[in-house]
């Protein structure tokens, strides 16, 4: 394969790399190139570079459907949990809880798989939850993402559906082509880059390659 990004050094601040194909309009956009490998062996996971090879995030006990039965943790490129997945216990669907670093309780968000079949572009939506924790009030509805995951062509909308990050697959170098394990994750300034990862993350358990359905 194609070389990724040579640089393993942590990053504190992503760089802010320039792309002139994004359909963010905004020149502060953050690229970073996600690649799905743990950078340990005999390990499934992502590892997330910035625009100058640096490490921003790392994922090592990612398996497609392990949320079923554990928890899926990003981290920092020193290791730091930031935010760990859970799958929401007793719900229909694909239903997921967002949690701050390992914390167990009070989640940030969560995040519910789209199953209207009318709506074909609209992939899932993230709610957050209220300061209360009363559920008839924590399903605001503050991202929405649309497009094709299995094709790497995703937008993130916020609740005013202004356009807020894009999924996209990373251009071939040297006429090599990257294949879908390799693609860029573009992030506007009114986004937390852990939290479109952790969208990345999700989607990639919805829709990923070893689900039977998906877009």
């Amino acid at each position: 394969m194609t070389k990724v990004y040579p640089n393993i050094a942590a990053a504190s601040t992503p760089v802010v790399e320039k792309l002139k194909s994004s359909s963010l309009d905004t020149a502060d956009a953050i690229v970073l190139t996600v690649w799905k490998k743990s950078l340990l062996f005999n390990c499934n996971g992502f590892t997330v570079y910035d625009g100058s090879g640096n490490l921003v995030f790392r994922v090592d006990n990612y398996m497609a459907g392990s949320g079923a039965n554990g928890e899926i943790v990003l981290m920092d490129a020193d290791g730091k949990p930031l935010l760990t997945i859970r799958r929401k216990r007793l719900s229909l669907g694909d239903n997921w809880l967002v949690y701050d670093g390992e914390t167990a309780v009070n989640p940030l968000f969560s995040v519910r798989k789209h199953v209207k079949i009318l709506n074909t572009k609209s992939l899932a939506h993230v709610s957050g939850n209220s300061s209360s924790g009363s559920t008839s009030n924590s399903k605001n509805i503050v991202y929405e993402i649309e497009g094709s995951y299995s094709q790497r062509s995703c937008a993130v909308y916020d609740d005013k559906h202004r356009r807020v990050a894009e999924i996209k697959q990373k251009e071939a170098v040297g006429g090599v082509a990257f294949g879908v394990d390799v693609f860029r994750l573009i992030i506007g300034p009114k986004m937390d880059t852990s939290v479109a990862m952790a969208i990345v993350i999700l989607l990639d358990q919805m829709f990923g390659s070893s689900r039977r359905f998906h877009t």
